[in-house]
């Protein structure tokens, strides 16, 4: 999809959907909102700015064209995704099923970012709390300033060819961009959105469902 009239770029996002979720008691990204599913609203919103998606569904789930197995961690699940995409993209997303309504916008936000000349492009929102770090006794050891710190959400955007030496290289993260921070790239961070919330409770998908019913009601 060209997001750049003097830089046609071939641009897929691999949606991971693969996970178990034990900390929620069961398949989440199958839940329904309104009328789709967490994993077909983010699919939905992924088709609208890519030239082509694949879904990583857990092993054993029924697979429909354009979706892969992933694997035993989201590591794994990535790098699956990430060899059904085919070898001429040049910009890749990466995006969690479990933030079903991150917009249109933040994708083309980290698209474009890629596109000015950086290797990554993570959105994130402010930290509103005090954070601590504390040792495994509990103790606390650090007040970091809450000015330098950032939540962080997806989509994540790379330049292909970084983003799959990263994976070809490293081990295992649960955040793509560290990955590819530790080849030394450079990765920038753009305005995320508190919509894009990731759903990790029964609590997370209440509010999950009452935000679809407005969305599919008009409401916002």
């Amino acid at each position: 999809m060209c997001m750049n009239s003097n830089e046609p770029d071939n641009v897929w996002t691999i949606v991971v959907a693969a996970g178990s979720g034990q900390r929620f008691g069961g398949a989440k990204q199958f839940e329904m909102l309104a009328d789709k599913t967490l994993v077909e609203w983010a699919t939905t919103t992924a088709r609208a700015v890519s030239d082509g998606v694949i879904v990583v569904l857990p092993p054993g789930a029924a697979l429909f064209p354009g979706s892969v197995h992933g694997g035993a961690s989201r590591s794994d699940s990535v790098r699956c995704g990430l060899a059904a995409v085919p070898a001429d993209a040049t910009i890749i997303c990466v995006h969690d099923a479990a933030r079903p309504f991150a917009s249109t916008g933040v994708f083309r936000s980290v698209i474009e970012a890629i596109q000015s000349g950086v290797d990554g492009a993570i959105p994130a929102v402010d930290v509103v709390d005090t954070i601590k770090t504390v040792n495994s006794e509990g103790v606390v050891m650090a007040t970091p300033d809450r000015s330098m710190l950032r939540a962080v959400q997806t989509p994540q955007a790379f330049r292909a060819t970084v983003l799959r030496r990263a994976y070809d290289t490293l081990g295992d993260s649960s955040d793509d961009a560290a990955l590819v921070e530790k080849l030394g790239g450079k990765v920038v961070v753009v305005q995320g959105t508190h919509a894009a919330r990731k759903i990790t409770t029964s609590e997370d998908l209440e509010w999950a469902r009452q935000y679809a019913h407005s969305l599919t009601n008009g409401e916002i």
